[in-house]
């Protein structure tokens, strides 16, 4: 029990402090930078640091579920989805330093909080525990598509990786399903959009 209580620890601390590594290269990594102004650059900026909270509280969720999984299909299935996470993560991050931008301050609050839901949502069992990865994948794709229609026209770099990431988020979402998701609530569903609008608005300047 000490043990794995180290290892998530450890995990918590690397996912929101140490450099995130990717496998796959990264989306739009060919393309040129485009001469955006400032102000395009700072949207810009401020839109992947949104994308990387979420892969923060992403990091976190799927750890969270993994350890009240009772399933190993499931737990396997969060880790699969956890690791491209963890290459968005990357993405992101690289992305920021492209635009000269800075990460989020709060990123040990988002995946703290994120934690707790990844801890509530595994204690209801595994088809409600895919469920809500079903609808937050859902739920991110919706709300990478909203940053595809914001992003500077002419910031090709930044809509490769977001559109690859959107493609990564309903494959997930797609998965959940096929492995028994259930359907939430719709209190649920508006309960979580509005904390993914607490936190986006936030993160979008802090």
């Amino acid at each position: 029990m000490i043990d794995q209580v180290i290892i998530q620890f450890d995990r918590a601390l690397r996912t929101v402090f140490a450099p995130a590594h990717s496998v796959r290269p990264l989306p739009g990594a060919d393309l040129p930078e485009a001469p955006l102004s400032e102000e395009e650059k700072r949207h810009a900026a401020a839109l992947m640091r949104i994308n990387h909270c979420g892969e923060i509280c992403a990091q976190a969720l799927y750890q969270g579920q993994a350890m009240m999984s009772r399933d190993r299909g499931t737990r396997v299935a969060l880790q699969a989805a956890s690791n491209e996470e963890t290459e968005h993560l990357a993405w992101t991050a690289q992305r920021i330093d492209e635009l000269g931008g800075r990460k989020s301050l709060l990123n040990p609050l988002w995946y703290g909080g994120a934690l707790a839901i990844g801890l509530l949502a595994g204690r209801f069992g595994d088809g409600w525990n895919l469920g809500f990865l079903a609808e937050t994948e859902r739920q991110v794709e919706a709300h990478l598509d909203g940053h595809l229609q914001s992003l500077p026209a002419g910031d090709a770099r930044s809509r490769a990786v977001v559109k690859q990431m959107r493609e990564d988020e309903k494959r997930h979402a797609d998965m959940a399903v096929a492995l028994g998701a259930h359907e939430l609530p719709a209190p649920v569903k508006v309960a979580m959009k509005l904390a993914a609008k607490v936190m986006t608005r936030t993160a979008y300047w802090v």
